[in-house]
């Protein structure tokens, strides 16, 4: 799909957002949006609202109900009506706005305003959230640290906002909702693909690392709940039984980015997730601290989350099949380290397989007080399957031949997602900047004769009310 330019353009005399169509005004941000002061003060009102750097404003999800507020604490909440721009100026870097459509309140820290005729609610949404306008906040950010950073009022009152004629945005607000939309089902169409290729690859882990290779060997009960049978000439043991040690790492003051190659740093947590090991996920090690060469990661290593705010991520486990080096577990990692009775890499797959991971959230679950901590005595409690040792590394070999095939094809929706997300940005940036005329948009006849219908519809409304002669 391409449109063309606009037949005049006029430099706008803003950097970030360049020439823009010569018949749009350019007004401040004071001039088209105003600040509601409407807080709680006795009951709360609608629902507790959050901002998604995707999506908007939406309705906030609690996975702990226990995390609600109270009626007490929500006073002095500020109070969200449809149509209003809601502004977390803290996370603007992010997209952190968006106009509601619900009712609802937002913590003290965000503010909400009206948006005034001139400006189409839809229009507003689109422009306000475009990466023109995310490049241009970042220009007013201050603060210390990279999450906290701020846009003060004054700047935000302000900043310079893209006005076309009103008929105008609602085109360009037609034209972008129809086509994001179909952007987003796409982009939801992938993800769905990514969940069951991501469930394959688990089903195929867990079903060789239990069941083994051979669909006609003689099976045995295991004893074991979550393993049930396993093959009959296998070994069902705890893995204290195959375990040499258990290392944790340390965790210093760090710097907030990644050390560069050369420099040390130490793994978060999310060095692991599903299974894989990212070595780019690390803190740099400050100069002034001495690194703990006895805390390096090494090839070979198996690595387990024991500790994160996510649960999903606890009891992650990764062997790592090669390290840069100068990388230090943190204290939130385990170091395993096995016997020779068994394959590391066999045991870092069965630890990432179903039956595991179920025995690791009952253990989670089942620990009061210690939902975000794995201890070692749970993990040398683990059941696990030991088959005889070049049957393990047969196994190895199946799994890693099958898993790379669903590997390439994740890469292949992952990067499909990333080329439709960044689509769905450039659009509605060229769209609501007037890069792009699409007032000649298939769809902008059916949006003229809706605006048609809506004037109409208030004439009518007018006329019944006797205001008409």
């Amino acid at each position: 799909m391409s449109f063309p330019k606009y037949p005049e353009y006029k430099d706008s005399g803003v950097e970030w957002l360049g020439e823009v169509p010569a018949h749009w005004q350019i007004r401040k941000f004071r001039h088209v949006f105003q600040e509601s002061s409407e807080k709680i003060d006795e009951k709360p009102v609608g629902v507790m609202l959050s901002v998604s750097g995707y999506r908007g404003v939406e309705v906030k999800q609690y996975e702990d109900d226990n995390k609600r507020r109270t009626h007490e604490e929500l006073i002095g909440y500020r109070i969200v009506r449809p149509g209003q721009l809601v502004v977390n100026t803290m996370w603007l870097n992010y997209a952190g706005l968006g106009v509601s459509e619900y009712v609802g309140h937002v913590s003290p820290a965000y503010r909400s305003y009206w948006i005034l005729p001139d400006l189409e609610s839809r229009f507003a949404h689109h422009l306000m959230r475009s990466q023109a306008y995310v490049t241009g906040y970042t220009k007013y950010l201050t603060g210390i640290r990279p999450n906290s950073l701020q846009m003060s009022r004054d700047d935000l009152l302000s900043l310079p906002v893209l006005v076309p004629s009103v008929s105008e945005q609602r085109v360009i607000a037609a034209f972008l909702d129809h086509e994001t939309g179909k952007i987003d089902a796409l982009i939801e169409e992938q993800r769905r693909l990514i969940e069951l290729l991501k469930e394959k690859r688990q089903a195929v882990i867990s079903h060789a690392v239990t069941k083994g290779l051979d669909p006609n060997v003689p099976m045995k009960d295991s004893g074991v709940e979550w393993l049930g049978e396993v093959p009959a000439q296998w070994d069902v043991v705890m893995l204290r039984r195959v375990l040499e040690g258990i290392e944790q790492g340390w965790s210093p003051e760090c710097h907030s980015t990644p050390a560069e190659n050369g420099m040390w740093g130490i793994l978060k947590a999310g060095a692991v997730n599903n299974g894989v090991y990212r070595e780019s996920e690390n803190k740099a090690l400050p100069h002034a601290l001495h690194p703990r060469p006895d805390l390096e990661v090494c090839s070979g290593d198996v690595l387990m989350c024991r500790a994160s705010g996510s649960t999903d991520l606890i009891g992650s486990v990764a062997y790592v099949e090669s390290s840069r080096g100068n990388l230090m577990l943190s204290d939130k990692l385990f170091r395993l380290i096995f016997s020779l009775k068994v394959s590391a890499k066999f045991v870092a797959r069965t630890l990432g397989s179903n039956p595991l991971r179920r025995q690791i959230e009952q253990s989670i679950n089942g620990a009061e007080g210690l939902a975000n901590n794995l201890s070692q005595a749970t993990i040398k409690g683990l059941y696990i399957t030991v088959p005889p040792l070049h049957e393990q590394d047969e196994i190895v070999g199946h799994i890693e031949q099958q898993t790379g095939q669903i590997e390439g094809l994740l890469d292949a929706s992952k990067n499909a997602v990333d080329v439709l997300q960044e689509r769905r940005s450039s659009l509605i940036s060229a769209a609501v900047t007037g890069k792009i005329d699409v007032r000649g948009w298939a769809g902008a006849a059916e949006q003229e004769e809706s605006e048609l219908a809506m004037v109409a519809e208030e004439q009518a409304g007018y006329s019944a009310q006797g205001g008409a002669t």
